[in-house]
């Protein structure tokens, strides 16, 4: 097992990182709200409550996170969505951080589908009104982490 692998298991809910330690963990893009490493085999999913295109929402212990895809319609098939989409059977582990202050990354756990994708409507970064796909997922427990 590498350094890596242990950090990412040793992430506990509540933790803050910064850009760069959050990208040096997990060996992905230091940009995005999503983030796949093929290195680590993961995808770094965020929400950044403080600036954003997108409308991700907790609704009761499932979160409804939008898909990627910053202007028109989004794809299943296009980049992360696909990732996210075949997370079952890809062997790719899902990590939740969201931003309340800027700069800051909070930790909240890995993630699985809690159901399948929907499309909806939502606005794009021109305001136009765009089809998008948004993923019902759910926080796992850390006995899950193996």
């Amino acid at each position: 097992m590498t350094t890596t692998d242990n950090q990412i298991k040793q992430l506990i809910p509540g933790t803050v990182l910064n850009n760069q330690q959050l990208c040096d963990i997990f060996k992905c893009s230091p940009q995005g709200g999503m983030r796949k490493s093929n290195t680590t085999h993961t995808l770094v999913l965020i929400t950044n409550h403080i600036k954003s295109v997108y409308t991700d929402i907790w609704n009761d212990d499932v979160l409804h996170y939008t898909g990627m895809g910053q202007t028109g319609d989004q794809s299943l098939d296009f980049m992360q969505n696909k990732t996210l989409n075949e997370i079952e059977s890809n062997g790719v582990s899902v990590h939740y951080f969201e931003v309340f202050k800027d700069k800051e990354y909070t930790y909240s756990g890995r993630l699985i589908k809690a159901d399948s994708p929907y499309q909806t409507q939502q606005y794009d970064a021109n305001k136009i009104l765009r089809k998008v796909w948004v993923f019902p997922l759910k926080l796992i427990g850390k006995e899950v982490n193996k």
